[in-house]
Formats: structure tokens, sequence, C-alpha cells
């Protein structure tokens, strides 16, 4: 229909009625921003680039509460009240009494976890130890209490050992690395975004072993709301890369393509709804410098919000309603002729404003 109506009406007017509307939407959200009533109201009539978030949202919300009857191989609450309590009992000074107000649903949720028997190991361990740890130190409350008597019954009654391995430690007992300034500024000038890569493809194992360490990234409560969509057929990695538009002119030579994904069922209110680009991005970065130091060139492509791509990339890599690309991350091996951009970054002047 969109062909034939170009056929059919001349270039110019399409172009004046482009302006047009253009105009009259920058006339309108001088009006409509005034107020937070005026621009939802603007965004619910005029504007529709909302709506997939919204949906997003709720969907996420939807499957976040579904999560708490029916534990997988990883449960989002117990992971962000474990770190809770991790919290707690690092405090300097440490209270008497802390956690009491979730205490309650977190054993509740760790019993139906080792119930269902859905935990990884090394997630459950993990809950297992800063539990134990937590109903040692902590002192006595009625909601304390109670959690503590379902919390011994279920480790009884799933012989889980009482182990102290995953539990907050001194800072003293880290690994300091050897690792200088001028070495760390190499690596981050050598990270570029590579356009051009050698026809060769990249070993699956080697990202593997990337994003095991690049998961060593903060994470807001420790939830690490993303999932890493890799594609490494070349046909799909093109079909994938064109859904952003920017790749244009390069797409066909890219041999893998990462679809760093937010799952916005990790929260159960709109007000961390962010929180997914913010740790999907932490995540990305080192993953990209992690990759480097394994021979492999990376290009952070950005995602545009636009529903049409939305729904061509949703199709490709079947994503779910709740779950949202943060971006695309290509990878492979540097073509040593290939042009990188100079790109001028700005510095500490720049970028630095003083609070006093």
């Amino acid at each position: 229909m969109k062909n034939l109506l170009k056929k059919i009406i001349p270039k110019n007017a399409i172009n004046n009625f482009r302006k047009l509307i253009s105009f009259i939407d920058k006339s309108a959200i001088s009006v409509f921003s005034k107020t937070k009533v005026t621009s939802s109201f603007y965004y619910l009539i005029f504007n529709k680039s909302f709506m997939r978030e919204h949906q997003s949202v709720l969907k996420g919300r939807v499957k976040y509460y579904q999560s708490l009857e029916k534990i997988e191989d990883s449960c989002v609450l117990l992971r962000r009240n474990i770190h809770r309590l991790e919290k707690g009992l690092i405090m300097q000074p440490r209270r008497d009494v802390f956690g009491k107000a979730f205490i309650g649903e977190t054993v509740d949720a760790f019993v139906l976890a080792a119930k269902q028997n859905a935990l990884k190991e090394s997630e459950g361990n993990w809950f297992n130890d800063v539990l134990s740890k937590y109903f040692e130190v902590v002192s006595s409350s009625l909601e304390i209490d109670s959690a503590r008597k379902k919390y011994e019954s279920v480790c009884q009654e799933s012989k889980i050992l009482n182990r102290a391995k995953s539990i907050p430690y001194a800072r003293e007992s880290i690994k300091e690395t050897n690792i200088s300034f001028e070495q760390l500024e190499v690596l981050y000038k050598q990270r570029r975004s590579i356009r051009w890569y050698e026809d060769k493809a990249v070993d699956i194992s080697l990202i593997n072993k990337a994003v095991d360490i690049a998961t060593q990234a903060p994470s807001a409560c420790n939830r690490q709301p993303f999932k890493f969509h890799t594609v490494m057929n070349k046909d799909k990695v093109k079909k994938v890369a064109d859904c952003a538009m920017g790749t244009t002119g390069f797409s066909h030579n890219l041999q893998t393509i990462i679809a760093v994904v937010g799952d916005l069922s990790a929260y159960p209110a709109e007000r961390d709804r962010h929180v997914i680009y913010i740790d999907g991005s932490l995540v990305t970065m080192q993953l990209m410098l992690a990759l480097e130091t394994l021979g492999l060139s990376t290009c952070a492509i950005n995602w545009p919000d636009i529903e049409t791509r939305e729904k061509m990339l949703d199709e490709l890599l079947g994503l779910n309603k709740h779950e949202r690309t943060i971006m695309l991350l290509a990878v492979g091996y540097a073509d040593p002729k290939g042009g990188i951009p100079f790109s001028q970054k700005k510095n500490c002047s720049d970028l630095i404003k003083v609070i006093k």
C-alpha cells in the first residue's frame, strides 16, 4: 500500500506533508509537556512510542509473580533478598536484628525451591550458605524465629550441607592484580568499534569464557537481568544486524552477533524498569574487554526503539513480551586492513563537574 501511494502522490507533496506533521508535533509538545498528566495524554493519543515498554513492563510483572510459584533454575526474588542479607552481614556496626521485613518471603522461596529441586547447584549453595550465616549471627524476633524454623526444616529434609563458603568476605582477602594503569590504558585504546572482519568463524568456547568473567560486573541486587542471544549462522547474523539499520554497508561481513537482551520479569515494580539497561550495559562493556584479550574484536551496535524493528528482531530471536533488546554486539576477528573511525573522545575537563 505504501509503495502504491508513493507512486500516486508526488514526492514534494509527501515531503510537505511530513513538514506539516513535524511542525504540528513541535507545537503540540510545547503545550503537552507542561504537566505530567498532559504529557501522558500526549503519548496516549498522539504518540504510541511507549506502548511496547508499557506492555513489556506489565508482562514482566506477571512473569515475576509466576516465578514465585514455580521456581526455575534461578530465582530472582532469592537473588535479590540473599544479596540484601549479605549487605546486612557486612554493615559496620552490624545490627543485632536485620532483614526481618523480608526474611519470611526469602525462606518461603528457598523452601519452595528446595522442594521443587529447581536451582542450579552454585546458586543453591550461595542461598544456603548466606542463610546459614544469617541465622547464626542474627538475634531473635518473631519473624526471624519463624523463618529460622522453616529454614532448618528444609535443610534437614533436603539434606543440604551447611557449608560456609559463598558468604561475604574481607577486602584484604582479594587477590590483587599486577596490571598497571598504563597496561589498562593500552587495553582500553586497543578496544575499538570494529566493523570489518576476517572470514573466520568464532569459537563459541571463547564467548563462553568471556561471558563467565564479564558477569563479575556489578548488578543491582545481583539480579543480573540479561541474556546473551548469540547468533553464529552467517545468513541469520546479517538478518539480525540489519534490524538495527545502522549496519548498512558492513552487515554482510559480520561473523557473529550477540543480542544483549534485558529481562523485565526480574522486577515486581515499574520503578526498576530501566535497570536492565544499566546492568546490561555494565556487563557488555566487560564482555567487550574480555573478548579483546582473547583476540576477538567487537562493535556495539545501537538498538533503535522502533516498533517495526522490534518485531523483526523478536521473530528472529524468539523473544517474549517481557524481554527487551538493549544492544547488539558484533564479534569476530578484525580485518587488519579494515578502517576504524578516529572518534575523538571527550576528556576529564569536559566530563567532570565538581560539586562543592
